[in-house]
């Protein structure tokens, strides 16, 4: 792997910059150092597609043993992208040894440039807590960039192709579930059929149903998974509420660390961010968002597809329009339908000026799909 380096970062990695002679694209990338809160940041951009890399928070030390920092970022960055492991392991096993030189093409440090302008667009996804920024780098990776050629593409899906093209074969090969996703309402029909991958934990489910449904995400939400009751067992020991269910509660998973202050003492508790579909699913599965509103989603897996070769969601179907935010549940959003279809109503003005300001919309699967491909689940 070859790394093209400005002043800065060779100055600082104390190095002479070495000649190279013929390399590929795929395994070049230039580099910049940064300066971000007061923290020394590294941002690298690949040649061949504008893939980029980010590590943040590096001290002195580092910068001596970045070879291994750099590798294993490329890997954490990968991982996240759901990348077949074998094929991470194969373009890492062709970068082991990395050459350090000056940049060399003024166009691709216009590229690396640009990739760290936008960095600071979204500094708010840096971690802290680790010199590794998947999160970050995933997002830079998506942001739609030009040839100059009028011509425009997302640097993660190039790189996809060009991993596939290097290895010879997908680099995304999962399972995944088909689930079919119904808002709980007795007056109204609203569901989606989502293709999520069985890779995906439940903090990725969650971001899935707010993109599919037109949640804002402004709440607190919680996931419920159920084991079904054997037959020869109608009580569940810890839980007499549930006697003679067919359903009975194992798993509550949270969405913040303080939930576990106020939990049932009865039903495990986890975070959702350390759970994936395949551990339980399929199962039956609810979830609730809003603890006001508490608007609760009842999750089917209706099948599971071998061989998913994608690495994001997918909705194939759906009907009817998600409620507002903040309307005051079912018995809330039947009063706002009231008023709206009543212009004599007296509060029919106020309503209507106060849901010009909600964003919820119609169902469109079109706009669902683009907003699923472009997540960073």
């Amino acid at each position: 792997m070859i790394i093209h380096c400005t002043k800065k970062l060779l100055d600082q990695l104390k190095k002479e910059p070495m000649l190279v002679d013929e390399e590929n694209p795929l395994m070049s990338w230039h580099a910049n150092l940064l300066t971000i809160n007061r923290r020394k940041t590294v941002v690298l951009v690949n040649d061949k597609n504008r893939y980029v890399i980010v590590l943040h928070g590096l001290k002195a030390k580092d910068f001596n043993n970045l070879n291994e920092i750099v590798i294993q970022s490329i890997r954490s960055a990968f991982e996240r992208e759901g990348i077949k492991i074998d094929a991470i392991e194969q373009y890492i096993q062709s970068s082991n040894e990395i050459t350090y030189t000056k940049t060399s093409d003024r166009k691709l440090v216009a590229r690396m440039n640009r990739a760290c302008e936008t960095l600071y667009l979204f500094e708010n996804l840096l971690d802290s807590e680790t010199i590794f920024q998947p999160t970050l780098s995933l997002r830079l990776s998506r942001d739609l960039v030009g040839d100059g050629k009028k011509s425009y593409f997302h640097p993660n899906e190039m790189m996809y192709m060009d991993l596939e093209e290097f290895v010879g074969s997908s680099v995304f090969q999962t399972n995944a579930l088909e689930l079919r996703i119904t808002l709980r309402l007795n007056n109204f029909k609203v569901f989606r059929k989502i293709l999520v991958p069985s890779n995906y934990t439940f903090r990725n489910l969650h971001n899935v149903i707010q993109t599919a449904f037109g949640w804002q995400d402004c709440h607190l939400y919680e996931f419920y998974i159920y084991n079904k009751r054997p037959s020869n067992n109608l009580y569940h020991p810890n839980h007499p509420a549930y006697a003679g269910k067919e359903y009975y509660p194992i798993l509550n998973l949270v969405c913040d660390e303080e939930i576990f202050s106020y939990g049932s003492k009865d039903i495990p508790m986890k975070m959702d961010t350390s759970v994936k579909l395949a551990e339980y699913m399929p199962t039956k599965v609810i979830y609730i968002y809003d603890f006001g509103d508490n608007w609760t989603h009842d999750i089917e897996v209706e099948r599971v597809i071998e061989n998913y070769e994608f690495n994001f969601a997918f909705c194939i179907d759906g009907e009817g329009t998600t409620p507002p935010e903040d309307i005051g549940g079912e018995g809330g959003y039947e009063e706002f339908i009231k008023i709206l279809s009543d212009q004599n109503h007296p509060d029919y003005e106020h309503i209507k000026n106060w849901s010009s300001y909600q964003v919820n919309r119609d169902f469109d699967i079109n706009r669902v799909n683009r907003l699923l491909k472009k997540s960073l689940y």
